[in-house]
């Protein structure tokens, strides 16, 4: 069982890492049955996951595991340099979150001692209404992930934060347009949130990055320039060029 278990896994290559059942049962040969026991399994435990049009990704459990690898070339590894690069220049949290369910998983941080306090860490979860990074994932995570979380209870963590499903279906078609949102202390007090959108090279929002300051501290619109150009950047990492059109994740 566990060989035909590396056999699934192991049907994804770098030039095919979205597969759909009948792909993975041409390339592993094993009966459909099998492969669909097997890829529901691993999709149950996180080590595959399922996307909206049924065809299947690996999944952010075994990413995490991949990371341990000494030679693995990772998101993290990828953003790196450029998130450095904006916090030498703002001294602010810069952070990158990626999508899990209907949250948002911190998955790096850099932090300045003087910047605003935070009670979220790496490794911890965002919800996907009222944080930046958790606005840009949701609004490129395709129509129903975005029906399931607003028909859902909507957290008022602070008075700012909004809960109105009109109001955020509208700053969610804003972010998809513009590739970037931003937060005013609706997660916590006093802490606003510019976030951009990371793209991968088939075009789909695989990451947001975003800049964490102090209300009233930095303007929005200074901080928008070298972020967006630090989310094209990792982009660019990861394949992505200008012409790969957008597309739900």
């Amino acid at each position: 069982m566990s060989s035909r278990l590396l056999e699934v896994l192991f049907a994804f290559q770098p030039d095919q890492s979205t597969l759909s059942l009948a792909e993975l049962v041409r390339k592993t040969g094993l009966p459909h049955a099998t492969v669909r026991r097997l890829a529901m399994e691993l999709t149950d435990v996180g080590a595959l996951n399922r996307q909206h049009d049924g065809r299947f990704t690996i999944g952010l459990r075994l990413w995490q595991l991949g990371t341990l690898a000494p030679l693995t070339e990772s998101l993290r590894s990828k953003a790196q340099p450029f998130m450095e690069d904006l916090y030498t220049a703002l001294h602010q949290h810069v952070q990158l979150a990626v999508l899990e369910g209907t949250e948002a998983v911190i998955i790096e941080r850099l932090s300045a001692p003087q910047a605003q306090h935070l009670v979220s860490h790496v490794g911890g979860r965002l919800p996907l209404h009222c944080s930046g990074v958790g606005k840009v994932l949701l609004a490129h995570g395709g129509a129903d992930q975005i029906d399931k979380v607003l028909s859902g209870k909507l957290h008022r963590y602070t008075p700012q934060t909004t809960t109105d499903p009109t109001v955020l279906r509208s700053e969610l078609a804003e972010c998809r347009r513009t590739g970037y949102a931003t937060v005013r202390s609706e997660l916590t007090d006093g802490a606003d949130s510019i976030a951009t959108r990371i793209v991968d090279v088939e075009g789909r929002v695989v990451a947001a990055m975003s800049v964490v300051v102090r209300s009233g501290s930095v303007q929005h619109q200074a901080v928008l320039p070298s972020l967006i150009a630090g989310g094209l950047g990792v982009s660019r990492m990861l394949g992505w060029r200008p012409g790969i059109k957008i597309r739900d994740t």
